[in-house]
């Protein structure tokens, strides 16, 4: 327990020490929550959006934003980085073993996404009158299964990519397809209805967590998919993954 806690001490610090990390996977989504909070238009109700507000229509997209960073961007690639350099095969020899990394890098991965998902939910109610999620529990859900979809996900990316280049050259289409089905790239709603449909079911699930912030039960096969995705990739990921 000691040698895991102090792993995770120094992967924490060498998170912090890369401002590039923090800044994409934390501010960036907070900064653009405010930049359109301050829109006065942005906050005015639109039947498009079912009644909501654009702010409030596009803040779990904001949410995406952490969720692809950490999970399918920051995650694959430090841990083929690891193994390039053979990290985790000299971790093998120490009382630390490189499952003791891995674990420490999901808590890192989860810590990022929960302070995002914490701020960009208080700054939006208190500073743009944005709800807080109206089902906590179905809202807690939906980012848990969401966000256990992509780190299988990136996982998955780490388990066969045996460098870092190749780890990118894997993770950046991923990252792309879950922003733009995320509707970060472009909002959901000047999406065809079949794209805006795929990315229901795409992780990590921006309907259901939209669902839940705005008062809707989250759809049972939203939820169901996202569960599906993070035990398939994850058993892939768990049956592929090689420490050298």
């Amino acid at each position: 327990m000691h040698a895991f806690g102090q792993i995770l001490k120094i992967e924490t610090r060498l998170f912090l020490r890369e401002l590039g990390s923090p800044l994409i996977t934390i501010i960036l989504p907070l900064a653009l929550l405010v930049v359109f909070g301050l829109i006065p238009a942005a906050r005015q109700p639109e039947t498009e959006f079912r009644d909501l507000s654009f702010v409030q229509y596009f803040a779990p997209s904001l949410l995406v934003i952490t969720l692809a960073m950490s999970a399918v961007n920051i995650l694959p690639t430090v841990l083929a980085t690891y193994r390039e350099r053979g990290v985790l095969r000299r971790l093998a020899t120490t009382p630390a073993s490189p499952a003791a990394l891995l674990a420490a890098q999901l808590l890192i991965s989860l810590a990022t996404i929960l302070i995002s998902a914490v701020l960009l939910v208080v700054v939006g109610w208190l500073a743009f009158d944005v709800p807080l999620p109206r089902r906590p529990l179905g809202f807690t859900l939906a980012l848990l299964l969401g966000t256990a979809g992509l780190l299988a996900l990136g996982l998955l990316v780490a388990a066969v990519a045996r460098t870092a280049k190749s780890a990118q050259a894997l993770a950046v289409p991923l990252f792309m397809v879950v922003m733009f089905f995320g509707g970060v790239y472009v909002p959901r709603f000047l999406l065809p209805d079949f794209l805006v449909r795929i990315g229901d079911y795409t992780p990590p699930g921006v309907q259901a967590l939209l669902d839940a912030w705005t008062g809707t039960p989250p759809q049972p096969l939203h939820l169901g998919i996202m569960a599906v995705v993070a035990l398939a990739a994850g058993a892939g990921a768990a049956k592929l993954f090689r420490w050298e």
